[in-house]
């Protein structure tokens, strides 16, 4: 009976010095994220666009595809705080709601592509052989395969759109979160506790996706985070080229379309100054902030 209440008393005090041990690594990381100013400006900057394009119909009174002939290419003033366009619709609101769009785009995009590289990175990592074989060529495939092309042949069966643009991210960008997370895997399905899991007849999927997969989700947040950049440019040189969302939507890419004369180039600067502005801002933010994540939860880096 004493043995017994030795061996309770040890296995709490075990689990509380575990639950202080990870209480003060995450406030320490917590601390070493707050310290680089860099990711902390990015946070902000990206909370603030955030809070803007979420309450845009707080934060302006214009409809972003409303014209108003009366008031094309006006510059900035107390009544439109970042001018009008060609068709006199106020940019101030087009950035908020464009941005909405644009990031929607940028976000799902980035989950669905590092949703199917973790799946896939976890088959081909665990199981190896003939399986990692195949997913490693499809990727290899996927990588080489020239995106303008896809996106050409998309639009040109079902037309542009934001969800096709999705997809067309979706299945072309999932390729750099399969070989990190391949290569996680194929590290960690060596470990002991893996070892201990398979011994005691626990199934693969249960051992993938509940044992070693939590322990790779750091990267793969990483990932995903880093991605969002990259689809913010590349939907803003689709739409700038026509080949991404429709016109009548308002993007940060459309936006730079409306603005590609040559006349507006040269006497209206502010039309293409927002948006490319906007565009930098938020992706050099993205970029700062998931600099700083990476240094805190990648632990590669620590």
């Amino acid at each position: 009976m004493a043995e017994n209440n030795v061996t309770n008393t040890n296995t709490t005090n075990s689990i509380d010095n575990a639950r202080k041990y990870g209480t003060k690594l995450w406030k320490k990381k917590v601390r070493k994220f707050f310290n680089n100013r860099l990711a902390v400006f990015g946070l902000l900057v990206v909370v603030i666009f955030l809070v803007l394009m979420i309450g845009a119909p707080i934060f302006t009174k214009w409809d972003p595809n409303a014209p108003n002939f009366k008031a094309k290419l006006v510059g900035p003033n107390a009544e439109h705080l970042l001018g009008t366009d060609s068709l006199g619709r106020d940019l101030f609101a087009r950035i908020l709601y464009g941005g909405r769009t644009s990031v929607l785009i940028a976000v799902v995009s980035s989950f669905i592509g590092s949703t199917i590289g973790t799946i896939l990175g976890a088959i081909g990592g665990y199981f190896e052989g003939f399986i990692d074989k195949c997913l490693v060529r499809l990727q290899e495939i996927v990588s080489c395969f020239p995106q303008l092309i896809l996106v050409l042949i998309v639009v040109a069966f079902i037309g542009p759109g934001t969800w096709n643009l999705i997809l067309i991210f979706a299945l072309t960008g999932w390729t750099g979160c399969f070989r990190l997370v391949r290569s996680e895997f194929i590290a960690r399905k060596e470990e002991t506790y893996v070892k201990v899991c398979e011994a005691f007849g626990m199934s693969n999927v249960k051992i993938m996706f509940s044992q070693i997969l939590p322990s790779v989700l750091t990267t793969v947040i990483v990932q995903l985070t880093m991605n969002i950049p990259g689809y913010v440019m590349q939907e803003a040189g689709l739409s700038f080229l026509g080949f991404g969302v429709p016109m009548n939507t308002p993007t940060w890419g459309t936006m730079l379309n409306a603005a590609k004369a040559s006349s507006i180039l040269i006497n209206n600067p502010h039309c293409w100054l927002v948006p490319g502005l906007a565009i930098s801002l938020f992706v050099l933010a993205v970029n700062f902030f998931g600099d700083g994540l990476r240094d805190v939860m990648d632990p590669r880096q620590q």
